[in-house]
């Protein structure tokens, strides 16, 4: 079963950001993900969320989507995430 990771992120560090994604795509193809949404404009339709920046992957599985988060291939790049935002990251089964 499909897996998104949906991710809300508040940049701090914009330049820091930029070497960021530059280092993402190839961890996250290397665990079968994929951008489904990297960073398009939001608008709000209910409530007050206005969040600064969305990012939605999608893996084969809840288990792989959990393998490239914690891979040694990530690691550089989470570091440097953490770093330069803030950020909210949860895993959701697709149907």
């Amino acid at each position: 079963m499909a897996a998104y990771v949906i991710v809300e992120v508040t940049i701090t560090d914009p330049a820091a950001y930029e070497e960021y994604k530059k280092l993402t795509p190839a961890a996250i193809a290397a665990y079968d993900g994929r951008f489904v949404v990297r960073g398009g404009q939001a608008a709000s339709l209910e409530g007050d969320w206005n969040p600064e920046r969305i990012v939605v992957l999608e893996f084969p599985s809840v288990e792989r989507a959990k393998e490239w988060w914690s891979s040694g291939i990530y690691t550089t790049a989470k570091a440097i995430r953490q770093r330069a935002a803030t950020t909210k990251m949860i895993i959701v089964e697709g149907v």
